[in-house]
């Protein structure tokens, strides 16, 4: 997967394709929210938002990819839907920094809740 592919499916919520590409030291910080300190605790958090995923439709669009050596920003939206009708409309942003090695080093998320 090339690095911006890697991103878009990070940011699409296909977690178990990203899994491999995160460093052992890589960091996420969800603004306003919390920080995971590294793979293990990037994965287990990435195991609990795709359970939620599971138990409601979602429909993700993304707008915008910007790409800049090892720095790649992903925007877009992502709408949760349950029993027809509409729980959740998230405007986000997530920046990805990769290593060397072609591995997510960081990740820092901006979630924007929509009324």
């Amino acid at each position: 997967m090339t690095k911006s592919a890697i991103a878009i499916a990070f940011s699409k919520g296909a977690f178990d394709q990203t899994n491999d590409h995160l460093s052992e030291d890589a960091r996420w910080v969800v603004l306003g929210e919390n920080t995971y300190e590294n793979k293990q605790a990037i994965i287990k958090q990435c195991s609990q938002v795709a359970a939620y995923f599971k138990s409601v439709t979602t429909h993700f669009e993304v707008l915008q990819v910007i790409e800049e050596k090892n720095k790649i920003a992903v925007t877009g939206t992502a709408e949760f839907i349950r029993n027809g009708q509409r729980i959740s409309f998230v405007h986000g942003c997530d920046i990805y920094l990769f290593n060397e090695q072609g591995q997510i080093q960081s990740i820092t998320s901006y979630c924007i809740q929509s009324k």
